[in-house]
């Protein structure tokens, strides 16, 4: 799990996380604000126009009223929009996780901590997927 802390100039103390989600990776920054969230320098909103992809970027932050304090930044790359957005939720997660340490047992009771290990099964030789054989011929 790479999770740093970093302090900048001044009072500007942020928190860098990572999550990852099959295919895709995201880097998260977290510091205190207003409540914005960017995506690759994009507001979430065009970012991920499903509802359901904000949501779960959004999620953990709902959950523990943390929406409307914090500030989060995120460099996404690789997969698709929803493994991004697990990725998103993850990161999101490991940072709260450092930017105060008494959210975590509510994170983890609420899976957000908890890394999806689904990843796409290897195509084996002989067959014409992971698990698809050729098809059968009587004649």
């Amino acid at each position: 799990m790479a999770v740093e802390t970093s302090k900048k100039s001044g009072s500007d103390t942020h928190v860098i996380a990572t999550g990852r989600r099959k295919t895709a990776v995201a880097r998260v920054r977290l510091r205190a604000g207003s409540g914005a969230i960017t995506v690759n320098g994009r507001a979430i909103d065009a970012y991920f126009p499903a509802i359901k992809d904000r949501v779960l970027v959004s999620g953990a932050l709902e959950q523990l009223g943390k929406a409307s304090s914090v500030n989060v930044d995120i460099t996404v790359n690789g997969g698709g929009p929803t493994g991004q957005a697990g990725a998103c939720r993850l990161g999101i997660a490991r940072a709260l996780k450092t930017f105060d340490t008494e959210l975590e047992e509510a994170l983890r009771h609420s899976g957000m901590l908890t890394r999806d290990g689904r990843m796409k099964e290897r195509k084996k030789y002989g067959l014409r997927g992971a698990r698809r054989g050729t098809q059968f011929s009587k004649r």
